[in-house]
């Protein structure tokens, strides 16, 4: 067995765990710690601009594991449909832009006034044929990211790895697959049924690491953990991954005001000795 205690070359970081550093200062820092890979998100991206990302991170010897994101597929109206499905598509241009093979699909709540969540994730589906040949065409894959049910209302139906394979597996696997998202999945006592399942298929297209710590903040957008810092078992996870064969990259993702008011530097540096402490 490979002796990983030491090995960050599977280590992505995703953009939004040092959100205080600009592009450059992400590819520059990245570099100089020897992590070669990172995960975007969208509004950055657009507002450096996708091609010159492009080539930043290529001049820098990064790759882009993943791009968030796509989704919010649930709406009832249809020009609000059309343009979900337009943004979308213009997701899947950016990722194929930035060599990606990845977009994260954080799949929409539900819309205003309805309580008919079978519904909305039958929408997600209908959505998903629409996009999947678009996106087969630019060599990307959508991963449908299940978010703890606390968001379920307003941003995302699926809840469960179980929902978002039953959407995923109405497709090819290389075109739909689903992410494995430790803050969102901690909790599941399937979770490792899913995630063999998943594997089996190979429909694990991300697989992300975050820990979860209460009380959660008033945002509990930003409530997700330093790695170590709360109650979830990520070598238990990343073994149930591999068990299936999967040997990609792993993510971490991490919304938290307290990491964002630090120096990048130091933040960088923590994440990587937490990964090698708490994951490898």
């Amino acid at each position: 067995m490979t002796d990983t205690r030491n090995d960050l070359s599977r280590l992505s970081i995703n953009q939004e765990t040092i959100k205080q550093w600009s592009l450059p200062e992400l590819a520059e820092g990245c570099a100089k710690a020897g992590i070669g890979k990172v995960g975007l998100w969208r509004a950055p991206v657009q507002e450096y601009g996708v091609e010159r990302t492009a080539r930043l991170l290529a001049d820098s010897g990064l790759s882009v594991t993943s791009l968030c994101r796509g989704g919010f597929l649930t709406a009832t109206d249809p020009a609000e449909r059309a343009r979900a499905l337009d943004d979308n598509r213009a997701a899947l241009d950016e990722a194929a832009g930035l060599s990606t093979d990845t977009l994260v699909l954080v799949s929409g709540g539900l819309p205003a006034g309805s309580k008919d969540l079978y519904g909305a994730r039958e929408r997600i589906a209908d959505a998903l044929g629409e996009l999947a040949p678009y996106a087969a065409e630019r060599g990307v894959r959508l991963a449908i990211e299940p978010l703890h049910p606390m968001f379920a209302s307003d941003r995302c139906v699926v809840s469960t790895l179980s929902q978002a394979l039953d959407i995923a597996e109405r497709f090819p696997a290389d075109r739909v697959g689903v992410v494995v998202d430790t803050y969102h999945l901690w909790w599941d006592d399937q979770a490792p049924d899913r995630i063999a399942r998943a594997g089996a298929a190979g429909r694990i297209h991300s697989f992300q690491l975050a820990d979860w710590i209460t009380p959660l903040p008033a945002g509990v957008l930003v409530g997700r953990g330093q790695l170590g810092d709360g109650c979830v078992d990520f070598r238990a996870f990343r073994t149930a991954v591999e068990a299936t064969g999967f040997d990609g990259p792993v993510e971490v993702e991490i919304f938290n005001e307290d990491l964002w008011a630090r120096d990048g530097s130091e933040v960088l540096a923590e994440v990587a000795a937490r990964y090698l402490e708490h994951a490898c």
